[in-house]
Protein backbone atom coordinates (compact mmCIF):
# COMPACT_ATOMS: atom_id res chain seq x y z
CA UNK A 1 0.00 0.00 0.00
CA UNK A 2 1.02 3.59 -0.52
CA UNK A 3 0.63 6.13 2.30
CA UNK A 4 -1.26 9.19 1.20
CA UNK A 5 -2.56 12.24 3.04
CA UNK A 6 -6.30 12.75 2.82
CA UNK A 7 -7.65 16.10 4.05
CA UNK A 8 -10.97 15.81 5.89
CA UNK A 9 -12.72 19.06 6.65
CA UNK A 10 -16.11 17.95 8.02
CA UNK A 11 -17.45 14.45 8.78
CA UNK A 12 -16.07 11.25 7.32
CA UNK A 13 -17.10 7.59 7.17
CA UNK A 14 -14.38 5.22 8.36
CA UNK A 15 -14.65 1.46 8.58
CA UNK A 16 -13.79 0.06 12.03
CA UNK A 17 -10.63 -1.64 10.75
CA UNK A 18 -9.26 1.46 8.99
CA UNK A 19 -5.91 2.81 10.10
CA UNK A 20 -6.17 6.37 11.37
CA UNK A 21 -3.10 8.33 12.46
CA UNK A 22 -2.67 11.89 13.62
CA UNK A 23 -0.71 14.10 11.26
CA UNK A 24 0.04 17.13 13.40
CA UNK A 25 3.76 16.72 14.00
CA UNK A 26 5.48 15.03 16.97
CA UNK A 27 3.39 14.64 20.13
CA UNK A 28 4.25 16.71 23.18
CA UNK A 29 5.54 15.13 26.39
CA UNK A 30 2.09 15.64 27.92
CA UNK A 31 0.52 13.66 25.06
CA UNK A 32 3.06 10.87 25.46
CA UNK A 33 2.34 10.56 29.19
CA UNK A 34 -1.42 10.63 28.78
CA UNK A 35 -1.84 7.42 26.77
CA UNK A 36 -5.52 7.01 27.54
CA UNK A 37 -6.32 10.52 26.29
CA UNK A 38 -4.36 9.87 23.11
CA UNK A 39 -6.14 6.55 22.58
CA UNK A 40 -9.53 8.14 22.87
CA UNK A 41 -8.68 10.45 19.97
CA UNK A 42 -8.20 7.59 17.49
CA UNK A 43 -10.71 4.95 18.65
CA UNK A 44 -13.83 4.71 16.56
CA UNK A 45 -17.37 4.23 17.89
CA UNK A 46 -19.11 0.94 17.05
CA UNK A 47 -21.03 2.50 14.18
CA UNK A 48 -17.79 3.53 12.46
CA UNK A 49 -18.71 7.22 12.40
CA UNK A 50 -16.24 9.85 13.51
CA UNK A 51 -16.55 13.62 13.51
CA UNK A 52 -13.21 15.20 12.77
CA UNK A 53 -11.92 18.47 11.46
CA UNK A 54 -8.43 19.20 10.17
CA UNK A 55 -6.22 16.52 8.60
CA UNK A 56 -5.64 12.82 9.20
CA UNK A 57 -3.45 10.22 7.50
CA UNK A 58 -5.06 7.14 5.99
CA UNK A 59 -3.60 4.06 4.35
CA UNK A 60 -5.13 3.36 0.97
CA UNK A 61 -4.44 0.68 -1.63
CA UNK A 62 -3.54 2.84 -4.62
CA UNK A 63 -4.18 -0.07 -7.01
CA UNK A 64 -7.85 0.78 -6.58
CA UNK A 65 -7.24 3.87 -8.70
CA UNK A 66 -5.57 1.90 -11.54
CA UNK A 67 -3.68 4.98 -12.78
CA UNK A 68 -2.54 8.44 -11.62
CA UNK A 69 -6.18 9.52 -11.64
CA UNK A 70 -6.98 13.03 -12.77
CA UNK A 71 -10.46 14.41 -12.12
CA UNK A 72 -13.05 14.01 -13.50
CA UNK A 73 -13.41 10.38 -12.38
CA UNK A 74 -15.89 7.97 -13.97
CA UNK A 75 -17.34 4.69 -12.72
CA UNK A 76 -18.78 1.81 -14.73
CA UNK A 77 -21.94 -0.09 -13.77
CA UNK A 78 -19.84 -2.64 -11.87
CA UNK A 79 -17.91 0.00 -9.93
CA UNK A 80 -14.61 0.04 -11.86
CA UNK A 81 -12.96 3.48 -12.01
CA UNK A 82 -11.34 5.39 -14.83
CA UNK A 83 -10.16 8.97 -15.11
CA UNK A 84 -11.26 11.11 -18.03
CA UNK A 85 -7.97 10.61 -19.85
CA UNK A 86 -8.08 6.83 -19.59
CA UNK A 87 -11.75 6.72 -20.52
CA UNK A 88 -11.06 8.57 -23.76
CA UNK A 89 -8.63 5.78 -24.73
CA UNK A 90 -11.11 2.94 -24.15
CA UNK A 91 -12.76 1.55 -27.32
CA UNK A 92 -16.30 2.85 -27.32
CA UNK A 93 -15.70 4.13 -23.79
CA UNK A 94 -16.66 0.65 -22.55
CA UNK A 95 -15.14 -0.89 -19.43
CA UNK A 96 -12.49 -3.48 -20.35
CA UNK A 97 -12.49 -5.03 -16.85
CA UNK A 98 -16.12 -6.13 -16.90
CA UNK A 99 -16.93 -9.40 -18.65
CA UNK A 100 -19.53 -7.79 -20.87
CA UNK A 101 -18.34 -4.21 -20.70
CA UNK A 102 -20.24 -1.42 -19.04
CA UNK A 103 -20.95 2.23 -19.65
CA UNK A 104 -19.33 4.88 -17.49
CA UNK A 105 -20.88 7.79 -15.62
CA UNK A 106 -19.45 10.58 -13.48
CA UNK A 107 -18.60 9.71 -9.88
CA UNK A 108 -18.67 12.95 -7.84
CA UNK A 109 -17.78 11.19 -4.58
CA UNK A 110 -14.51 9.74 -5.93
CA UNK A 111 -13.86 13.07 -7.65
CA UNK A 112 -13.94 14.75 -4.26
CA UNK A 113 -11.68 12.12 -2.71
CA UNK A 114 -9.09 12.23 -5.50
CA UNK A 115 -9.08 16.02 -5.48
CA UNK A 116 -8.20 15.99 -1.76
CA UNK A 117 -5.41 13.36 -1.96
CA UNK A 118 -1.94 14.72 -1.32
CA UNK A 119 1.48 13.11 -1.10
CA UNK A 120 4.71 14.51 0.25
CA UNK A 121 7.48 15.22 -2.25
CA UNK A 122 10.22 12.66 -1.66
CA UNK A 123 13.10 15.02 -2.43
CA UNK A 124 15.23 15.84 0.62
CA UNK A 125 14.70 19.41 1.75
CA UNK A 126 11.36 19.91 -0.01
CA UNK A 127 8.63 18.40 2.14
CA UNK A 128 5.84 19.94 0.05
CA UNK A 129 2.41 18.32 0.13
CA UNK A 130 1.44 17.92 -3.52
CA UNK A 131 -1.87 16.87 -5.07
CA UNK A 132 -1.58 13.14 -5.84
CA UNK A 133 -2.19 13.55 -9.56
CA UNK A 134 0.39 16.37 -9.83
CA UNK A 135 3.31 14.60 -8.13
CA UNK A 136 5.22 13.66 -11.31
CA UNK A 137 4.98 17.20 -12.64
CA UNK A 138 6.10 18.66 -9.30
CA UNK A 139 9.10 16.36 -8.97
CA UNK A 140 10.25 17.16 -12.50
CA UNK A 141 10.43 20.84 -11.48
CA UNK A 142 11.29 20.63 -7.79
CA UNK A 143 14.23 22.80 -6.80
CA UNK A 144 15.31 20.03 -4.41
CA UNK A 145 15.49 17.36 -7.13
CA UNK A 146 18.69 15.31 -6.74
CA UNK A 147 21.63 16.36 -8.91
CA UNK A 148 24.59 14.22 -9.94
CA UNK A 149 28.31 14.67 -9.37
CA UNK A 150 30.26 15.41 -12.54
CA UNK A 151 33.42 13.57 -11.54
CA UNK A 152 33.94 10.16 -13.22
CA UNK A 153 33.39 7.27 -10.83
CA UNK A 154 31.79 9.41 -8.12
CA UNK A 155 28.25 8.37 -7.28
CA UNK A 156 27.31 11.34 -5.11
CA UNK A 157 23.72 12.51 -5.55
CA UNK A 158 22.22 15.44 -3.68
CA UNK A 159 20.29 18.68 -3.83
CA UNK A 160 22.05 21.54 -5.72
CA UNK A 161 23.54 23.18 -2.63
CA UNK A 162 24.70 19.83 -1.25
CA UNK A 163 26.33 19.08 -4.62
CA UNK A 164 28.09 22.46 -4.58
CA UNK A 165 29.54 21.72 -1.14
CA UNK A 166 30.54 18.23 -2.24
CA UNK A 167 32.30 19.39 -5.42
CA UNK A 168 34.10 22.19 -3.62
CA UNK A 169 35.26 20.14 -0.62
CA UNK A 170 35.93 16.72 -2.14
CA UNK A 171 36.88 17.53 -5.75
CA UNK A 172 38.43 20.99 -5.16
CA UNK A 173 36.40 22.72 -7.87
CA UNK A 174 36.61 26.49 -7.22
CA UNK A 175 33.46 28.12 -5.84
CA UNK A 176 32.68 31.82 -6.30
CA UNK A 177 29.83 33.81 -4.80
CA UNK A 178 27.82 35.81 -7.32
CA UNK A 179 25.31 38.60 -6.76
CA UNK A 180 22.55 38.91 -9.33
CA UNK A 181 22.73 41.98 -11.51
CA UNK A 182 26.43 42.57 -10.84
CA UNK A 183 29.53 41.89 -12.95
CA UNK A 184 32.07 39.41 -11.59
CA UNK A 185 35.59 39.10 -13.02
CA UNK A 186 36.64 35.44 -13.22
CA UNK A 187 39.30 33.38 -14.97
CA UNK A 188 39.17 29.92 -16.50
CA UNK A 189 42.29 28.06 -17.54
CA UNK A 190 43.19 24.96 -19.51
CA UNK A 191 44.22 23.37 -16.20
CA UNK A 192 41.01 24.36 -14.38
CA UNK A 193 38.31 24.94 -17.01
CA UNK A 194 35.40 24.84 -14.53
CA UNK A 195 34.14 26.70 -11.52
CA UNK A 196 30.92 26.80 -9.53
CA UNK A 197 28.92 29.95 -8.94
CA UNK A 198 26.86 30.24 -5.74
CA UNK A 199 23.96 32.64 -6.21
CA UNK A 200 23.53 34.86 -3.17
CA UNK A 201 20.00 35.35 -1.97
CA UNK A 202 18.46 32.10 -3.20
CA UNK A 203 21.36 29.58 -2.96
CA UNK A 204 21.11 28.66 -6.64
CA UNK A 205 24.10 26.88 -8.15
CA UNK A 206 25.65 27.39 -11.60
CA UNK A 207 28.45 25.64 -13.45
CA UNK A 208 30.71 27.90 -15.52
CA UNK A 209 32.78 25.81 -17.91
CA UNK A 210 35.20 26.27 -20.81
CA UNK A 211 35.35 23.59 -23.49
CA UNK A 212 36.99 23.09 -26.86
CA UNK A 213 35.37 23.57 -30.26
CA UNK A 214 38.10 22.94 -32.80
CA UNK A 215 40.93 25.35 -32.05
CA UNK A 216 38.55 27.82 -30.40
CA UNK A 217 37.20 27.69 -26.86
CA UNK A 218 33.59 28.01 -25.78
CA UNK A 219 32.33 29.23 -22.42
CA UNK A 220 28.87 28.32 -21.12
CA UNK A 221 26.77 28.47 -17.95
CA UNK A 222 24.34 25.79 -16.72
CA UNK A 223 22.07 26.08 -13.69
CA UNK A 224 22.34 23.01 -11.46
CA UNK A 225 18.72 21.99 -10.78
CA UNK A 226 15.82 20.05 -12.30
CA UNK A 227 15.78 20.62 -16.03
CA UNK A 228 12.05 21.32 -16.15
CA UNK A 229 12.19 23.89 -13.37
CA UNK A 230 10.25 26.94 -14.47
CA UNK A 231 10.97 29.39 -11.66
CA UNK A 232 13.00 31.40 -11.18
CA UNK A 233 14.51 31.92 -14.62
CA UNK A 234 18.05 33.18 -15.10
CA UNK A 235 19.86 35.01 -17.89
CA UNK A 236 23.60 35.39 -18.35
CA UNK A 237 25.89 37.91 -20.05
CA UNK A 238 29.46 36.77 -20.77
CA UNK A 239 32.36 38.89 -21.96
CA UNK A 240 35.80 37.55 -22.87
CA UNK A 241 38.44 40.24 -22.49
CA UNK A 242 41.36 40.51 -24.90
CA UNK A 243 44.94 40.06 -23.69
CA UNK A 244 46.48 43.06 -21.89
CA UNK A 245 49.11 45.26 -23.58
CA UNK A 246 51.53 44.93 -25.26
CA UNK A 247 49.28 42.50 -27.15
CA UNK A 248 48.02 43.90 -30.44
CA UNK A 249 44.58 42.32 -29.83
CA UNK A 250 42.12 44.87 -28.52
CA UNK A 251 38.54 44.84 -27.33
CA UNK A 252 36.37 41.99 -26.12
CA UNK A 253 33.83 39.41 -27.27
CA UNK A 254 30.35 39.64 -25.82
CA UNK A 255 27.50 37.20 -25.34
CA UNK A 256 24.60 39.42 -24.36
CA UNK A 257 21.84 38.27 -21.97
CA UNK A 258 20.78 34.75 -22.93
CA UNK A 259 18.61 32.28 -20.97
CA UNK A 260 20.41 29.77 -18.76
CA UNK A 261 19.76 26.06 -19.30
CA UNK A 262 19.02 23.92 -16.22
CA UNK A 263 20.06 20.31 -15.66
CA UNK A 264 20.47 17.79 -12.83
CA UNK A 265 23.53 16.50 -14.73
CA UNK A 266 25.30 19.74 -15.65
CA UNK A 267 28.52 17.97 -16.63
CA UNK A 268 26.71 16.02 -19.35
CA UNK A 269 24.96 18.93 -21.08
CA UNK A 270 26.04 18.89 -24.72
CA UNK A 271 26.93 22.11 -26.48
CA UNK A 272 24.10 21.59 -28.95
CA UNK A 273 21.57 21.51 -26.07
CA UNK A 274 22.47 25.05 -25.00
CA UNK A 275 20.53 28.03 -26.36
CA UNK A 276 23.82 29.93 -26.70
CA UNK A 277 27.45 30.01 -25.68
CA UNK A 278 30.42 32.36 -25.96
CA UNK A 279 33.03 31.49 -28.57
CA UNK A 280 36.57 32.55 -27.60
CA UNK A 281 39.36 32.67 -30.22
CA UNK A 282 42.63 31.02 -29.11
CA UNK A 283 44.35 34.42 -29.34
CA UNK A 284 42.31 35.56 -26.32
CA UNK A 285 43.99 32.99 -24.07
CA UNK A 286 47.02 34.25 -22.18
CA UNK A 287 49.93 32.09 -21.07
CA UNK A 288 51.26 28.78 -22.31
CA UNK A 289 50.34 25.13 -22.08
CA UNK A 290 47.99 24.21 -19.25
CA UNK A 291 48.47 27.70 -17.80
CA UNK A 292 46.60 29.36 -20.67
CA UNK A 293 43.62 31.25 -19.31
CA UNK A 294 40.89 33.58 -20.40
CA UNK A 295 39.62 36.62 -18.50
CA UNK A 296 35.83 36.75 -18.23
CA UNK A 297 33.19 39.19 -17.03
CA UNK A 298 30.18 37.18 -15.80
CA UNK A 299 26.81 38.82 -15.16
CA UNK A 300 23.80 36.71 -14.07
CA UNK A 301 20.32 38.14 -13.69
CA UNK A 302 17.42 36.53 -11.87
CA UNK A 303 14.32 37.10 -13.98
Amino acid sequence: MTMISLQIMDAMQVTPNATVQRNRGSPSMMEKDDQSANKSKVELPNNGQVKRTGEVTLKMDMSLLNCPVNPPVFQCNAGHLACGRCLAELPGEQCQTCEHGGGFSRCPMIDAVVSSLTVMCGHDGCGSDVPYNELDDHQSKCQHAPCFCMEPGCGFIGAPLALLNHLGALHAIPVHKVHYGKVHQLRLSEREPRCLLHGQGDDSVFLLVMGALGVARVVSVVCVRAGASSWPQYAVKLRANGPPPPSSIEGSILLDMKPVTSSTRPGEVALMELPSFLGVPPTYLVGSGASKEVSLDVHIDRM
